[in-house]
């Protein structure tokens, strides 16, 4: 069964100021990111996976109910955390993703990583 993670970090002062935020969760290192990045890919569930650009460089979308879209500059929802990438494994069940989920860097250091079964139609 196929699992998205949504990894979220933290949103401070200074990453909302600076457009910080690129994936990687308060405390954890390129290093630790590097190596689970890794294991994934070398365990054989992975089937995709992306940090996201930079905050400053989103955009939103809106329709209104008569079809009207309106656009506007960065993502405005009230959130105290930031989706910063995302990882879509495929694993036999909801125990092992959860295994999955706590082992990546993304879940420490005030971060979280939400796991979604991916819908198959």
């Amino acid at each position: 069964m196929k699992y998205m993670f949504l990894i979220n970090s933290p949103a401070t002062d200074d990453a909302a100021a600076e457009g910080a935020a690129e994936g990687a969760a308060e405390g954890a290192s390129m290093e630790e990111w590097m190596a689970y990045d890794k294991s994934v890919r070398e365990s054989g569930v992975w089937v995709s996976g992306h940090s996201l650009a930079d905050l400053t460089t989103a955009t939103t979308v809106r329709v209104s109910p008569s079809g009207e879209r309106t656009v506007t500059d960065g993502p405005f929802a009230e959130t105290r955390e930031i989706l910063g990438g995302y990882y879509v494994i495929d694993v036999p069940d909801l125990d092992v993703a959860l295994d999955w989920a706590a082992r990546c860097p993304g879940a420490r250091g005030g971060g979280s990583v939400v796991v979604r079964p991916v819908a198959e139609f």
